[in-house]
């Protein structure tokens, strides 16, 4: 299952409302810095089309003006 981290910059003043966004997303995890307006985001979908749904659905978010990959791993199922 892929499993993603991202940094996620909203709009100036939209931090709370892109918490609330990503937030409602099921495969996320928000983690907000304390000391500026960034969020690190961590996905967890089942399969490389879900990932690339949910990528999809992060970008149309109104309230996040840039979205960066920080890392990403797929762990093969067992055999």
């Amino acid at each position: 299952m892929p499993i993603k981290s991202y940094l996620a910059h909203p709009h100036e003043g939209k931090k709370n409302e892109l918490i609330q966004a990503i937030s409602a997303l099921s495969q996320c995890e928000v983690i907000p810095a304390e000391n500026h307006d960034v969020l690190v985001i961590v996905t967890d979908t089942k399969n490389r089309e879900e990932e690339n749904q949910l990528k999809e659905n992060l970008e149309t978010i109104p309230s996040l003006k840039m979205l960066a990959m920080v890392s990403g791993f797929n762990t093969p199922k067992p055999n």
